[in-house]
């Protein structure tokens, strides 16, 4: 089993950049798809980007698209997302997540198909 522990959040300029990281104490890391999900005040959560076992395939929510890149480390059991030109609207906070899954290529966007899940690091992006 996954035990998920995000870092990296901060209070940020728009404009800025930050690279978040999410590391498993357990677990075979290389058998999880991973996900990065985040919760903005008053709303709920939502899709942000996800990655396969592999890290060859990647899904993003369109608006973070060409800011936000996420990759994998197995290595270092952990999932990073870095984040350029971060705006306002992307204050939240940010979890890891992960699921297992046979298929090297498989990415989920499905917060309900996720098992683990860090207990998250907030974002805030001031204008």
């Amino acid at each position: 089993q996954l035990q998920l522990a995000e870092s990296g959040g901060g209070l940020v300029q728009a404009g800025d950049s930050l690279r978040l990281s999410c590391v498993s104490s357990r677990g075979l890391f290389s058998v999880y798809v991973l996900a990065w999900f985040r919760q903005a005040p008053g709303k709920e959560r939502e899709f942000v980007a996800a990655i396969s076992r592999s890290g060859a395939e990647t899904s993003y929510v369109d608006s973070v698209k060409g800011r936000f890149t996420i990759s994998r480390d197995n290595a270092r059991s952990a999932v990073l997302l870095q984040m350029n030109n971060l705006k306002p609207e992307d204050t939240a906070v940010y979890y890891c997540a992960g699921v297992t899954r046979g298929l090297m290529s498989t990415v989920e966007v499905d917060e309900a198909e996720y098992d683990y899940w860090g207990q998250g690091t907030q974002v805030t992006v001031s204008s």
